[in-house]
């Protein structure tokens, strides 16, 4: 391989390792990437250096066809990202990307499936805790729908993050950007996190991971940290047993609780700052309180007449 070859190959790691520090946009973008260049390579562009707005466009049209816009656009982003890189290594001499328009979106709700506060407290009574494997799932729902904790956070706390303070447990949250966001817990997430450390015996265990997978043939937990693609499955498992028929996902659990708590009177600042979110923007997206009203105005529709 040339010198300018192992630069470019160099330059292209240190994308992905030292520039990507999120791992969840780390895989999202290596995906882009990836598929992008065997598209590039399919259609007979021979070099990095030769790829051309016009092969980027094209590729964007493509994935119109088959992903959402939102999908889209982080998919363009990734490809622009990584030619910024790469032209500030002197890899390439410009950046195709730059020139190309992403397909509009605009959004005023998310599309998270959320539950109704009813139906949140159905799946969490129904969940059995004479299991470590059922303390487990109902300590992890209720932290996410008491304190907002996105599944990324909640799976990567330590047992030492759930401590006392004025007499009361808080939980602390690494949340996305490296941001650390600390909150007292709600008195039912109290007593599931506190069941599941006494009753499992991970109290003992402090710089241990909270969520842990369960050891095969044991039912005990392990000392290995529970995955988000066991914890999604878990979420859709327990969601089947105990008789709910919205398709939710970790995810769910964030925005139940952000719009439980905006239906009881809560602030949507106060709402931005426990869900750690930068603008009241954002937390617009989980509310979910508009769909009632929507519901409520369609009903009127009536032919009864």
């Amino acid at each position: 391989m040339s010198q300018a070859g192992e630069r470019t190959g160099t330059r292209f790691l240190e994308f992905f390792t030292a520039n990507i520090r999120n791992p969840n946009t780390r895989r999202a973008y290596a995906r882009a990437t990836q598929d992008f260049l065997t598209w590039c390579h399919v259609v007979g562009v021979p070099s990095l250096a030769d790829v051309a707005p016009l092969h980027v466009a094209t590729w964007i049209e493509l994935q119109l066809q088959a992903l959402a816009v939102p999908s889209v656009k982080q998919r363009l982003a990734a490809i622009r990202h990584l030619f910024d890189w790469l032209v500030v290594g002197q890899v390439v001499p410009h950046n195709p990307a730059a020139s190309v328009r992403g397909p509009s979106h605009t959004t005023r709700t998310g599309k998270t499936p959320v539950l109704d506060p009813s139906e949140a407290r159905q799946l969490l009574d129904s969940i059995d805790s004479s299991t470590h494997a059922g303390l487990r799932d109902r300590a992890l729902i209720a932290l996410m729908v008491f304190s907002f904790a996105r599944i990324g956070a909640a799976l990567s706390m330590k047992v030492e993050d759930v401590y006392t303070q004025n007499r009361r447990l808080w939980v602390h949250l690494r949340e996305k950007g490296g941001k650390q966001h600390a909150m007292p817990c709600h008195h039912s997430l109290e007593a599931y996190l506190h069941a599941y450390l006494v009753e499992t015996g991970i109290k003992d265990d402090p710089k241990g991971p909270l969520f842990r997978t369960i050891g095969r043939g044991t039912r005990q937990l392990s000392a290995t940290a529970l995955p988000q693609a066991n914890a999604h499955a878990m979420v859709r498992r327990r969601a089947l047993a105990a008789g709910l028929q919205t398709l939710i996902g970790n995810h769910t659990f964030r925005a139940t609780g952000i719009t439980a708590y905006l239906k009881n009177g809560g602030t949507l600042e106060n709402a931005a700052a426990m869900a750690n979110h930068a603008s009241t923007r954002t937390t617009q997206l989980y509310d979910r309180r508009q769909d009632e009203i929507s519901l409520d105005e369609v009903e009127r529709v009536r032919l009864d007449l």
